[in-house]
């Protein structure tokens, strides 16, 4: 009902900056809310930043002051803005969508992820 893709990944220096995008397409009237996960190779999915409807945003404490998450919704397109990144920012990053607007019976829609890998 709601498809997500993302892009922009890519390999970088630490101290680099990459700018990644989520398209999303279908019943983007359900969206309440869009986020950026990642995961660490061996560890657990983790939320980046998230974004409300409203434009409320919200970061994880290892990104505060780096990353900078944006949406347009003209072109429903989710950013995430990553600068002075750290080799421990390598992961796969992943584009959710809540979709509690609407009576789905689905929570949220993930995209299938982009590799992000910093080099020290």
């Amino acid at each position: 009902q709601v498809e997500l893709v993302e892009s922009g990944g890519g390999l970088v220096q630490a101290g680099d900056s990459l700018r990644l995008s989520c398209a999303a397409s279908g019943d983007t009237i359900c969206i309440s809310a869009m986020g950026w996960y990642r995961r660490v190779l061996g560890k657990e999915r983790e939320l980046v930043a998230s974004i409300t409807s409203g434009g409320s945003t919200n970061y994880a404490f290892s990104v505060k002051g780096r990353f900078t998450i944006s949406k347009d919704n003209a072109k429903n397109t989710l950013y995430l803005q990553m600068n002075s990144l750290k080799p421990e920012d390598t992961a796969v990053y992943y584009c959710n969508a809540d979709v509690t607007n609407c009576p789905t019976g689905f929570d949220d829609f993930w995209g299938q992820g982009t590799q992000v890998t910093v080099s020290s």
